[in-house]
């Protein structure tokens, strides 16, 4: 049921609107002033708020730009008096989204807010990908359309307001810290502190210290009692990144925090109870660390409650040009080289280049090529180093030639080179996808029938 926050002073109308609001289908938070508003604010998201717009507390432009700051997608419909409409206007150049005049037509309110919620519902699945939106909301943008990443664009926005735990996976470089940001800056806790720790930087002997700290005298060299991460990010997130490599010893530990929501300091006996959301991520698979035992099973359920998958940059095709036309601008602007530009031919080899060190790497080519020069970019002038080639099929496979995989002519061992790495990119997509063909042939971006064909070619039935 979507949620509608009600501003108005007058109780009769207050209380006919809230009546109204709720038999169009809506769950309404009805408040008469304007701090009543602002506290309602601060406690939930709402899909649109209906505020008059002259309130004896203040006025509707003070919950305008309130609810704007909790999240710029947040519709807001203004009630007005005749001959109010020029302040009306006004406040849709700050970014209302439409007003209504009293005495109010219930029948236009209804198809009004039906409209403004819709707009919410497709702000909330695309702005995340936009920079403006990201730069109000506090994050760098997520840049890309492929269907992949906006799938987990769309789970990141729905998973946001609440407390629930997150497990980010994905290969190194594909952003998985980024998108823990924005969950932060899109929850209730965007005022509270945000701390990362990435667990693999740590010696094991260390892990405990950081996430929970000590006390004074708890071991050698321990001369004052020190915070941990999770009573630094009180009220607000914590973000473990490469939790795999969490040791065995301090997962029990962080399984318990998690489930009785207290810690104890390292030296200490007192129990400290903490309010902190926790946000994970992986370049693992950790369903075969569970089997291997080398990761907890009650932890992996624990955390994984709701898993967000982020794509590879090879498996989001143009993205890798508005990705690189982004990183050129920012260092055209940081340069002061306003001639730069890339070459039909650099962006052809940034659409072939396999990015096995996926977003960070194109960025720090991008960087590279825009130092080193001054003008227009060609692909020689990116350096890519290509990956030493490990998935070329053998002689006689998939219907190739009895010859080595490198005899031959260049366009005959190149042609050999991009099928032996198509075949091993669907193969382990596959696997990922546990051999769900619609979903491993999303996720390529290809269609179903064309995954088959490929699948059939390759004789990977």
């Amino acid at each position: 049921m979507e949620s509608i926050l009600l501003v108005e002073d007058k109780a009769e109308l207050r209380e006919m609107l809230l009546h109204a609001l709720g038999r169009m289908g809506y769950a309404v938070t009805a408040t008469g002033s304007v701090t009543e508003a602002l506290g309602a604010l601060s406690r939930s998201r709402f899909s649109a708020v209906l505020t008059d717009l002259k309130l004896p507390s203040g006025s509707g432009m003070d919950v305008l730009r309130a609810a704007l700051e909790v999240d710029a997608a947040t519709p807001i419909v203004l009630m007005t008096a005749y001959g109010s409409i020029a302040d009306a206007v006004s406040a849709m150049r700050e970014g209302a989204y439409d007003f209504i005049q009293k005495p109010l037509d219930l029948e236009h309110l209804k198809h009004l807010l039906a409209r403004a919620v819709e707009r919410q519902q497709l702000l909330r699945e695309n702005l995340v990908l936009k920079e403006e939106y990201a730069r109000r909301a506090g994050f760098p943008p997520i840049i890309g359309e492929h269907p992949a990443l906006v799938d987990a664009a769309r789970e990141m926005q729905r998973i946001a307001p609440t407390d629930t735990t997150v497990l980010l996976l994905g290969e190194s470089g594909t952003g998985k810290e980024l998108f823990a940001h924005a969950i932060h800056q899109l929850s209730l806790r965007k005022e509270r502190p945000f701390l990362a720790l990435n667990c693999a930087a740590l010696p094991e002997a260390l892990v405990e210290n950081e996430l929970f700290g000590h006390e004074k005298g708890a071991f050698t060299g321990a001369q004052a009692r020190a915070l941990g991460k999770f009573e630094m990010a009180q009220g607000g997130t914590l973000f473990l990144d490469e939790i795999g490599e969490l040791p065995l010893g301090a997962q029990g530990k962080l399984l318990r925090v998690l489930e009785e929501r207290t810690i104890e300091r390292l030296g200490g006996g007192a129990t400290l109870p903490v309010n902190v959301r926790v946000l994970t991520a992986t370049n693992r698979d950790l369903e075969a660390a569970v089997e291997a035992g080398e990761f907890r099973r009650d932890l992996y359920y624990r955390l994984a409650v709701f898993p967000i998958r982020i794509p590879s940059l090879r498996e989001r095709g143009d993205d890798v040009l508005l990705l690189a036309d982004c990183f050129l601008e920012r260092f055209r602007r940081e340069l002061k080289k306003p001639r730069l530009r890339f070459a039909e031919d650099a962006r052809q080899a940034l659409l072939a280049h396999p990015w096995p060190g996926n977003v960070r790497e194109l960025q720090n080519v991008v960087e590279r090529a825009a130092i080193l020069n001054d003008g227009e970019l060609r692909a020689a002038d990116l350096a890519l180093r290509l990956p030493r080639p490990q998935a070329v099929p053998p002689p006689g496979a998939a219907g190739e030639p009895s010859c080595g995989p490198w005899n031959g002519t260049l366009p005959q061992v190149s042609a050999r080179a991009a099928r032996g790495v198509e075949r091993a990119l669907i193969e382990t997509t596959l696997r990922e996808c546990r051999w769900n063909k619609a979903d491993a042939a999303q996720r390529l971006g290809v269609s179903y029938k064309t995954l088959l064909n490929k699948i059939h070619a390759y004789e990977l039935d």
